[in-house]
């Protein structure tokens, strides 16, 4: 497949675009290849081009992509303006709890189902699934649906009021940590040195909650894209942030590029090749 640039609006013609209803809410979700299951969720402030091509690679890949439309325009290359409006209202929306002490963002429930879903249509030992900044912690919650067998966390980066803190609330670690051990999963997570929004604060944070299954990997800042960049990256975030996506550098020998693989290859051992524990 041509790579397709990212500096322009995706048509994502290439996905077929489902209406998708669960748990009495209907949402778009785009969906694309085969193979086992994997779910991805956007960063701020949307479906971009940069999310487009990650999902494309983990596709091309061999798996069947779920890309839920969560905020924003899909595949639309957004101007600061008006990313920062769909921040906003993402920011007070009932779906997602952005600040501390709320516990895990409502709309989990709905990508729990959603996971159930495409488990049931795609087979195979279970689903992955990737959150990203805004959407990061999602797949961590996703992980009290049985069919979930891969969660990736890149740059998790709420509560946006408290760097030490995880959405997950006290109950939820603990359920997911006994899943974790009792079905001998992981939990895959990256951010890049210098984040803001992601900072070491909360990486130590999962690792006291999560213990040995928390396997975190820390990119240099000199490691990520610094020209290109989409304009609400341009505007806001201010340091390296985006490990998959807007920050990825895409030549060989990268430490992104190797990030990406990495988390490839974590589908492949937990999604293609793994056997479910017997109970």
């Amino acid at each position: 497949m041509s790579p397709r640039p990212v500096t322009q609006d995706d048509s994502l013609e290439d996905f077929t675009a489902r209406s998708v209803t669960l748990e009495g809410t209907t949402k778009t979700v785009h969906v694309g290849g085969t193979g086992p299951a994997v779910i991805i969720m956007p960063e701020m402030p949307g479906i971009s081009p940069h999310v487009a091509r990650f999902a494309r690679w983990v596709r091309d890949a061999g798996y069947t992509i779920y890309m839920p439309s969560l905020f924003g325009r899909d595949g639309v290359l957004l101007d600061a303006q008006e990313a920062a409006g769909v921040f906003k209202r993402a920011c007070v929306s009932a779906e997602f709890h952005a600040l501390a002490g709320k516990g895990a963002s409502p709309v989990t429930g709905w990508l729990r189902a959603l996971a159930r879903l495409a488990h049931g249509e795609c087979g195979g030992p279970g689903a992955g699934a990737i959150g990203m900044c805004f959407t990061g912690n999602f797949a961590l919650s996703m992980m009290l649906e049985p069919a979930m067998l891969a969660p990736v966390l890149s740059q998790p980066s709420l509560p946006l009021d408290d760097p030490t803190g995880i959405e997950s609330d006290a109950a939820e670690l603990t359920a997911v940590r006994q899943r974790l051990e009792h079905d001998d999963l992981t939990v895959k997570a990256y951010r890049f040195e210098g984040d803001s929004f992601c900072q070491a604060k909360r990486f130590e944070a999962y690792r006291r909650a999560l213990g040995e299954r928390f396997l975190a990997r820390v990119l240099p800042d000199d490691a990520a894209a610094s020209e290109d960049l989409p304009p609400f990256h341009r505007a806001f975030v201010t340091t390296p942030h985006s490990v998959m996506t807007a920050h990825l550098i895409d030549q060989a020998g990268q430490p992104t590029i190797a990030a990406r693989d990495e988390v490839l290859a974590f589908f492949k051992t937990r999604l293609q090749t793994r056997q479910r524990r017997k109970t």
